[in-house]
């Protein structure tokens, strides 16, 4: 059975990285990992980031993430290192993966390019998405969880855990339009995309994660909540 691509995705400071291995330790502490295993629906839970979830894909992350003041980055240049690392990521680490039936947690894949550089630095769209399809070979999320928070509120956020990294340092406004692209994308794509309300207290916010995990697995496998869940 082919695996399943579960993505992360959301502003600056949404919390996205610590619910993804939130989710990552309940399906093993819930019993989830183990009764998909035992029903043979899953062979495996595999945690992965974009940028850097490859070898090379770290190196196109440094460049990416890390604040310069030699030389800025200009935005059809950073689309088209988004575009390489996701190219190699694809390739070398999420096809393989799902083609061996594991369970694929992601932090952060197509939309954030969309809502990144196509709403927050204005690249064509269209572009955007012919660029995407270019690097995923057609590959889409199987569910993209958007944890929804105000750009503000994300951003005061990250200030509380030290220095920012080269997008975190963006203005308010562009973290603004960010936001608006991630809104349009679940409004343009309810059937994928299934928005959390990322305002709540982190235990709130993992639970309606889980709620929604739990629907799609009974989706996808066909099988029933593990009833010896601690």
């Amino acid at each position: 059975m082919r695996g399943k691509l579960i993505v992360f995705e959301g502003v600056e400071g949404c919390g996205k990285t610590t619910q993804l291995r939130r989710s990552q330790q309940w399906l093993v502490d819930s019993g989830w990992q183990a009764l998909l295993q035992t029903k043979d629906c899953l062979q495996q839970i595999a945690v992965t980031r974009e940028p850097g979830g490859t070898e090379l894909g770290l190196k196109v992350r440094q460049l990416l993430l890390e604040p310069s003041t030699a030389e800025a980055i200009e935005s059809r240049a950073e689309l088209l290192l988004y575009a390489a690392d996701r190219a190699q990521h694809v390739d070398g680490y999420l096809h393989p993966y799902l083609l061996q039936g594991a369970l694929i947690l992601c932090d952060r894949y197509t939309d954030s390019t969309i809502a990144y550089q196509g709403y927050g630095r204005g690249i064509d769209l269209n572009l955007i998405a012919q660029l995407n399809h270019i690097a995923t070979n057609g590959l889409e999320s199987d569910l993209t969880l958007w944890l929804d928070l105000d750009a503000a509120t994300g951003l005061a956020r990250t200030q509380r855990r030290g220095a920012a990294d080269r997008i975190e340092q963006a203005d308010l406004s562009f973290h603004q339009r960010v936001q608006q692209g991630f809104t349009a994308l679940a409004q343009q794509h309810p059937q994928r995309i299934a928005r959390i309300d990322a305002s709540l207290r982190e235990a709130e916010v993992a639970q309606q994660i889980q709620t929604v995990l739990e629907q799609h697995f009974a989706e996808w496998y066909g099988v029933e909540r593990p009833k010896d869940e601690g």
